[in-house]
């Protein structure tokens, strides 16, 4: 006999191994969780609601790009000297997003951490939608969108190359790159489960489009050997793009001679920053679709107290980021250094820092008590309190170092236009968009690798094991 956990026991402690004893109908038993949310005609009334609201933002994001390419850059709110105001915050806002998914499929996979199996597919299909975002801002912040094919080195008659000294093209290449392995990464984890969907199409569409995707996948041994192999290369290829990407971010500001941005503990702060931000959109995401998708059989509350870990080990690492920028900023000796920090604790953006420190540092400590950790609710409110702080986090780094630099006679304030607001709401659309239809139409959960990790029904008969997955 084998057993998968279940947490629909409201009488007992959620997370208490509690096994559901199964037979051999353990494999049949997931499949069937996972390939009737995307067979069944008709989907939630919630999905409805959301795709319409999602959908909605998501015109009004591509409205208000549109209005940026026929008016101007002068319909943001950027201004002299705050240059980078919301595109920039929101591009780095959104790649931190993206790096929990890279974390959770890869560096768990080398680590063999096989609670894993049931989160990383959506983790890694957030990773590609929060990317697809991000990189909306940098090519609308650059003016003249029609040329922005200029930033990529390619042969041309007007002998003319990218400066590869600017950190605005490190982040060109070092994006590109974790978008396009996170993509093979995660399509390449779906081939056995689109090879299921597959078979069980009743339709020739669904078929036709399942098999064209399913790479003419049949489960042979050699192609399980060869799955398996590029599987853990593209793992090990993906883990070091974790920490390189967000630290060639980092470099967009850590590189300058502004004060508050000029310091070397930018790239391991921001990678932690990152994590964080990134593990709390995975609960965020996760506790609503286990619930309206029937996946508390899967996703269970051991796999969402063991993420509240990660986001409370994070947090702690951005408090302590925090703390050791005021230390060198005030050990440095340096009299600009120590005001742009004493700006931001006690300047005109002052509440915005102590939001983003109380969003990041304070309230993720309740997942020091298991009952946080361990009551939905409860979790999904840090998990968007801690997305909140992590926007703030950014918009306190950029606008305030910009708006207030060496010389007082060239401050100046910040403030957002409509066309601001409307992007930034707009991306958030478009990232439930693709999600939304994520869910319906593809497994959202990786089927192949949960059974790899449950044990066969004949190994166990007879031992009275309660091993879970």
């Amino acid at each position: 006999m084998v057993s998968i956990p279940i947490d629909d026991n409201t009488n007992q402690d959620p997370t208490r191994r509690a096994p559901l004893v199964l037979g051999k109908a353990d494999f049949e038993t997931v499949t069937e969780t996972v390939c009737r949310i995307a067979e069944r005609p008709g989907a939630p009334v919630a999905w409805y609601v959301a795709f319409g609201i999602s959908a909605t933002l998501t015109v009004g994001l591509f409205a208000a790009i549109g209005w940026l390419i026929m008016t101007g850059i002068g319909v943001l709110g950027n201004n002299s000297p705050v240059f980078w105001g919301w595109p920039i915050v929101n591009f780095v806002f959104w790649v931190g997003i993206g790096h929990a998914g890279t974390l959770i499929s890869a560096i768990l996979f080398l680590f063999r951490q096989k609670w894993r199996t049931s989160i990383n597919r959506f983790a890694e299909a957030m990773t590609i939608f929060a990317v697809m975002c991000a990189g909306i801002f940098p090519a609308v912040h650059v003016g003249r969108i029609w040329l922005v094919y200029w930033l990529a080195p390619y042969p041309n008659q007007m002998g003319m190359w990218p400066n590869f000294r600017s950190p605005l093209l490190w982040d060109v290449l070092a994006i590109s790159t974790y978008a396009t392995v996170s993509a093979l990464f995660w399509y390449l984890g779906m081939i056995p489960d689109l090879a299921t969907l597959r078979d069980r199409a009743t339709t020739r569409l669904r078929r036709f489009a399942y098999g064209l995707f399913a790479l003419g996948w049949q489960g042979s041994s050699g192609q399980w050997h060869r799955f398996e192999w590029a599987y853990l290369l593209l793992a090990a290829l993906a883990t070091p793009l974790v920490v390189s990407v967000h630290s060639v971010v980092s470099f967009d500001f850590a590189v300058a001679q502004l004060p508050g941005w000029h310091t070397t503990i930018f790239p391991p702060y921001f990678v932690a920053g990152a994590i964080f931000s990134g593990c709390a959109m995975v609960i965020t995401l996760a506790v609503p679709a286990r619930a309206y998708f029937g996946l508390k059989s899967l996703i269970t509350i051991r796999h969402l107290d063991n993420m509240n870990k990660l986001i409370l080990g994070t947090s702690l690492l951005v408090g302590y980021a925090y703390g050791i920028e005021l230390f060198t900023a005030w050990y440095g000796g340096n009299m600009y250094e120590a005001f742009a920090f004493a700006n931001r604790a006690g300047g005109p953006l002052a509440w915005v820092y102590w939001l983003m420190v109380s969003c990041n540092v304070i309230i993720p400590q309740l997942f020091w008590f298991k009952r946080c950790r361990t009551t939905p609710w409860i979790m999904v409110v840090v998990a968007l309190l801690v997305n909140v702080g992590m926007w703030m986090e950014r918009f306190v780094i950029i606008v305030s170092s910009l708006g207030r630099d060496f010389l007082p006679s060239s401050w100046g304030a910040f403030r957002p236009t409509m066309i601001d607001v409307m992007m930034f709401v707009g991306s958030f659309g478009l990232f439930l968009t693709c999600f939304l239809l994520f869910c319906r139409f593809l497994p959202m959960v990786a089927m192949a690798e949960v059974k790899g990790v449950l044990p066969h029904g004949e190994e166990k008969e007879g031992e009275g094991a309660t091993d879970e997955h």
